[in-house]
Formats: structure tokens, C-alpha cells, sequence
């Protein structure tokens, strides 16, 4: 593996406080503070003049389909989707067919990752059993078989107790568990935000009490059982303002939002497009305001995609019959440098803080860093580079984006995974 020498760039390191123009040095795989003279002789120089150089993006929720549903994404397309997104490290949701419930299904997983990822990817295991709520999965050795955290994700515990009996497991084995906050019993038949434009659109609406809820049980939980609890993918502003005054009393509770929570409302719904239908739904200006300033002030801690292939064929029905779910890896960091930097005035080391350092200290990953000694997992991107995302010619196996065929501004050129560049001016480099 040769070394590199990133000269120039603007490199940015919320871990070590680093901000500022300078050079990056790769050998052997890890960042080092130096290269002797006669390796940097023979290193790879990348010019990274007019870019960022930052710790490669770290997504904790994104769904790569397989084992069982290879029709929507593989983990080598989703990978590669990721490498082109500026992602390093992505945890992948349990909701496959099978369902990653036991210590067999996540082995398969790591054998299909060591032999087709180009980005390191993390199983998650299932809180129950078939994912069906009923009774706990094996959650030891769930944990024994090296999944990261623990989730029902697409489809949340909806027994107290049993949820309760989980995160006490949980706990015991020092593995956060991650939620869909969603109470069933008031999203049947619902595709979308309940309000003015569900009525007017006349669709059912999924009301924001339905997350709420939810939050609230798991705010309570972990206080109750001193379990670390994940909420995923807040849309609510009353979500915030419970996790905003859980946290204020000392909970271990954290939450994440997504680029398109915070960039979209349930007005784009007013074309019947299903890509803009997702879980939970698109919301009110309210609560996308609402998700930023949790962002602002802490009580969001990280940004996540939740990316969510689907078939052409499966999302062109009627509204009412189409999957829930987008494509987010590739466009999450122009879609969220454009809401939080240019819109909403963050500062960039900031936005990049809330997609590297903070999402792998929440759940106890490597990386996340550019310090010595560091593995050498790299985004270098220019952001202010205009360019029209086309997600049929993008590296994702589907195309359900509500993105496609828009101008994006911010582009990543360039991704390294441990020292080895995987993705490179629009190319995957194959290993």
C-alpha cells in the first residue's frame, strides 16, 4: 500500500480541534504526523487545493438489503454507494429476509462484507425474535457474534415490558440499542404527516403523537434502567423538546435526524411522488426548524441517512401501496451542508463533528478522527462544487431518490478506507 500525501487542503478534525490549510500524511494504512524524505519520494500526492479534508462521514443506520432482498441493494452496491457519498464506516439495519436475529445470519453478513465492501460496514442484531416483537433474541450472543448495537428497526417493540427486559440486556452486555419510535396502533392505513396537507391530499395522516409517544416510553426506560437508548430519525418538534429536557436531567438517551428531515416538509408531497414517502414522514416547517435547532443545541447528537432502497417497480404504485423509504448515502452531505451551513449558518467543523466523531463515539466505533496513529479513513471534498445528482447513473442498485435530477452543491472526490483509496473522482477503484 504506498503512502499519500494530501497537500493543501483545508484540513478539518473535530476531534483535535485541527482547522486549517495544510498537508495529510498516509503510511501503512494510518495517519501519521510525517513522511521521511525518502517516502515521500515515492508516496501518491493528491492535490487538495480548494478542498476539505476531513475523518470519512460515519452512518449508524443505513439498510443494504441483504441477505434476501439482493433486487433493492447488495452490501457491494451499498458500499459503494457509500464510498461515494464520502462515508467510511456505515451500520447496516437487521430488517433483511432473514432477519439478522441470530449468530449464523450475522456471520454470513461479515463473510459477504470481507469478501465485497469497499467501506467497512457493522451488523446490528434484532431486539426480538423474528423481528416480531414477541420474545428477546439471543441478545448475547448477538453481541459475541460482533454486531455493534441492537434494533427492530422498520419495526418497533411495542410491549413496555418486553422492551424493557431488552434494554436491561442491553446493558449488560454494553450494546445501545437503537429504536424506530413508532406506536402502531395510530399509523394504521397512514402514509403521511397528518395536517393540512393530508387533508387536503386526501391521504391518511400519521400523526406526530405516534413518535412522541414513543420517545417519551424510551426516555423513561432509560431512566428507569440506566440503558443507553438511540432514538432513530426524529421528525417531532415535541420528540426534541422530550429528548432536549432528558437529557438536561442526565439520560442516556441520544437521537439522530436525517438530511431529508431536515431539508424537506410534507408540502413536497403535493405531486403524489412517492419518493418523498417515507418512515417516519416527511413533517411540518415547524418540525424541520424544529430538528435544526436540536441540532444546533446538542439535543440531536448526529445526522444518519437511513438509506433506503426500493425498486423502480415497487415505488411506481399508488401512493397508498408504495414502500416507505429513500436513497441517502450519496447526496447526504451536499443536502446537509446546504440546510445547516448555507441556510442555517453552522459552522462546517460542526456540520462534519455531527457526521464523523460524534456518530462513532455514540455507539463505540473506531475512526471518526484524522490524529496520529488514527486508522486512515479520509473524505476529501469540494464544497462548493455544483453538479446534478442522476440517481439512475449513481452507485446505489436503486434509484428512489427525491434528489434525482436536482443541482446539488458540495461534491465528494475523493474517499480512503485505511490508507486505500476506494472512491476517486467519480470512480470506485476496485481492490
Amino acid at each position: 500500500m504506498p503512502s499519500l500525501w494530501i497537500k493543501r487542503a483545508r484540513i478539518i478534525d473535530p476531534a483535535t480541534k485541527r482547522d486549517g490549510v495544510g498537508d495529510l500524511y498516509v503510511r501503512d494504512g494510518r495517519i501519521v504526523d510525517s513522511l521521511p524524505a525518502a517516502a515521500r519520494k515515492r508516496a501518491k500526492v493528491i492535490d487538495g487545493e480548494g478542498l476539505v479534508a476531513c475523518p470519512g462521514l460515519v452512518d449508524v443506520h443505513v439498510h443494504f438489503r441483504e441477505p434476501g432482498q439482493t433486487h433493492k441493494e447488495t452490501i457491494g452496491t451499498g458500499s459503494r454507494a457509500a464510498a461515494a457519498g464520502g462515508f467510511t464506516t456505515v451500520v447496516c439495519m437487521p430488517n433483511t429476509s432473514p432477519v439478522a436475529d441470530n449468530a449464523g445470519t450475522i456471520q454470513l453478513i461479515k463473510d459477504v462484507v470481507a469478501r465485497d465492501a469497499v467501506v467497512r460496514v457493522l451488523p446490528t442484531g434484532c431486539i426480538t425474535v423474528g423481528m416480531k416483537g414477541q420474545a428477546l433474541a439471543p441478545i448475547g450472543s448477538l453481541r459475541r457474534a460482533g454486531v455493534v448495537a441492537i434494533t427492530d428497526d422498520g419495526d418497533c417493540v411495542q410491549s413496555n415490558d418486553l422492551m424493557r427486559r431488552a434494554v436491561e440486556y442491553a446493558r449488560m452486555f454494553d450494546l445501545p440499542v437503537m429504536d424506530h419510535c413508532q406506536d402502531h396502533s395510530m399509523t394504521q392505513g397512514a402514509v403521511m404527516n397528518e395536517g393540512v396537507m393530508s387533508t387536503r391530499l386526501g391521504l391518511r395522516g400519521w400523526p406526530n403523537a405516534a413518535e412522541d409517544l414513543i420517545v417519551a416510553r424510551n426516555v423513561i426506560l432509560s431512566e428507569y434502567t440506566g440503558a443507553h437508548i438511540h432514538c432513530q430519525h426524529i421528525s417531532s418538534k415535541f420528540s426534541v423538546d422530550v429528548i432536549r429536557r432528558a437529557k438536561q436531567r442526565g439520560a442516556r438517551i441520544s437521537a439522530e435526524a436525517t438530511p431529508h428531515h431536515i431539508a424537506l416538509t410534507d408540502e413536497s408531497l403535493a405531486t403524489y411522488d412517492t419518493n418523498f414517502k417515507m418512515n417516519p414522514p416527511l413533517r411540518t416547517e415547524a418540525d424541520r426548524l424544529a430538528l435544526i435547532e436540536g441540532l444546533r443545541d446538542g439535543t440531536l447528537d448526529i445526522i444518519a441517512t437511513d438509506h433506503a432502497p426500493h425498486t423502480d417497480y415497487e415505488k411506481d404504485k399508488e401512493f397508498d401501496y408504495a414502500p416507505n423509504g429513500i436513497l441517502g448515502l450519496e447526496t447526504a452531505l451536499p443536502v446537509t451542508l446546504d440546510v445547516l451551513v448555507r441556510r442555517s449558518r453552522f459552522k462546517l467543523p460542526y456540520v462534519i463533528d455531527l457526521m464523523t466523531r460524534r456518530p462513532a463515539q455514540l455507539i463505540k466505533l473506531p475512526g471518526g478522527t484524522l490524529a496520529d496513529g488514527a486508522d486512515a479513513d479520509i473524505c476529501l471534498f469540494d464544497p462548493d462544487e455544483t453538479w446534478r445528482y442522476d440517481a439512475k447513473a449513481g452507485f446505489s442498485k436503486s434509484s428512489n431518490s427525491p434528489w434525482s435530477g436536482q443541482t446539488l452543491r458540495g461534491r465528494v472526490k475523493t474517499t480512503i478506507v485505511g490508507g486505500r483509496i476506494v472512491f476517486d473522482q467519480g470512480r470506485i477503484i476496485e481492490r
